[in-house]
């Protein structure tokens, strides 16, 4: 293996160390836990919706919806431009500063500003599931097909070490607020905010200074209306085994990333449980989902990749039913380290699965479309679990009625063909 493209495999992990700070302190364990303190006990009123109160979690589900919707919806186009026009790293870079300014601006908001705090929030994770596009669309560039499960796998490796290691400095921050200089727990998670997002940008340099320049694949101009859409689903539909696989993962992807978003909203509003234990936990998952994605591999290897994934689907499912029942602080600490050793395992296995069946000279294109169900890009998923908490007036349904997306995904994954799959992308 040449220098340089080692250099770039690493600057392509290193991505996921620097982006992952986002996924930990954001996404999963500290905003959230801000998030219900900056909305009034009465719930939250928003233009357009009149006198309707909407509960910390319902509106966290929306946020969390609406930006992967509109990632869903951009995505094909995205991917299309980055290969015709070979801007990847330009357009990841604007992702990433766009990100990291929206992640760094939430260090502004004080008590009751739960709706910039949302728009923020929206915001960052556009710039992180778009960026996550132009990421994931190197990885059959920079691995054979052979080498594509262990690449994946460390590049989640080296974002939950990263990822961790942020989310530990913030809970330290938190904890010991008072030795630090800070006024409260409120003014240290949100210095927290601004040290997120100097992290992500500050460890995405060697990225951007490693990963290669693509090369244009035509020079024709992509289509940004409805045809060119269903042009591109039309390709996408040429390789069967790929489709299938993709509407596998967008639905236990979605029950996936939904109960990470969730969970610590879930645990602080229907658990009681305090900020400390909320964010220990995620802590304990962070760091023991590393060694659960290496497991995960070498299980791959042994009784096939598709096979090792439905036996994690099948656990999830099994999570979604616990958590239902679940009462306290122990049952939660118990929960989090089954999903830390199925986490890393399932989201890896499937980013290799897809890009082994993916042809190379589409593979930003088929990535966008990749990207409409990846972890960054889970749509139904809160819907769901938003409606059914407004619904019902208890998030306890909303995390039982996640399980439905694993059963399906499950089922569809179990039609993929992956050998056929991938001889298909090798032939074209």
């Amino acid at each position: 293996m040449s220098t340089q493209l080692k250099k770039a495999k690493f600057g392509w992990c290193l991505y996921d160390w620097a982006n992952s700070a986002f996924a930990t302190v954001i996404l999963a364990a500290v905003l959230p836990v801000y998030f219900v303190s900056l909305v009034p006990e009465g719930g939250a009123t928003l233009p357009l919706f009149g006198a309707h109160k909407f509960s910390a979690s319902s509106l966290w589900g929306y946020s969390v919806s609406l930006s992967m919707l509109i990632i869903a919806l951009a995505a094909p186009t995205l991917g299309a431009l980055a290969d015709r026009q070979g801007w990847h790293k330009p357009m990841l870079a604007i992702f990433c500063l766009a990100g990291c300014s929206a992640t760094a601006l939430l260090s502004l908001t004080s008590s009751g500003d739960y709706f910039w705090a949302a728009a923020l929030f929206i915001l960052g994770n556009i710039g992180f599931a778009g960026g996550n596009i132009l990421y994931n669309a190197y990885l059959p560039l920079l691995a054979t097909p052979s080498e594509v499960d262990r690449l994946s796998a460390r590049g989640f490796a080296y974002g939950y070490i990263g990822g961790g290691i942020l989310l530990a400095l913030v809970f330290l921050l938190i904890l010991q607020h008072q030795t630090f200089g800070f006024t409260g727990p409120g003014s240290a998670t949100r210095f927290g905010f601004l040290l997120t997002g100097l992290w992500w940008m500050l460890f995405s340099i060697p990225t951007f200074r490693y990963l290669p320049k693509t090369e244009k694949i035509t020079s024709s101009t992509p289509k940004f209306n409805l045809k060119g859409y269903l042009d591109q689903f039309r390709q996408l539909l040429c390789y069967r085994d790929l489709t299938i696989f993709l509407i596998a993962f967008l639905c236990y992807n979605d029950g996936i990333q939904t109960v990470i978003s969730v969970s610590a909203i879930f645990a602080r509003e229907e658990l009681q449980l305090g900020q400390s234990t909320i964010i220990g936990c995620f802590l304990m998952i962070q760091f023991m989902a590393m060694p659960g994605a290496l497991l995960f591999g070498k299980l791959a290897d042994k009784i096939g990749t598709s096979r090792a994934i439905l036996l994690s689907l099948v656990i999830f499912t099994l999570v979604c039913v616990f958590a239902y029942r679940m009462t306290g602080a122990l049952e939660f600490w118990i929960l989090g380290g089954v999903i830390a050793i199925i986490l890393g395992g399932s989201q890896a296995l499937s980013r290799s699965l897809f890009a082994s069946m993916v042809p190379k000279h589409k593979s930003a294109e088929f990535f966008g479309f990749f990207a409409i169900s990846s972890r960054f890009a889970s749509i139904f998923g809160p819907l769901l679990f938003a409606l059914v908490a407004d619904i019902s007036g208890s998030s306890r349904n909303s995390i039982l009625a996640l399980g439905i997306f694993f059963v399906i995904g499950g089922l569809l994954l179990l039609l993929v063909n992956v050998q056929r799959g991938r001889t298909l992308a090798e032939e074209s």
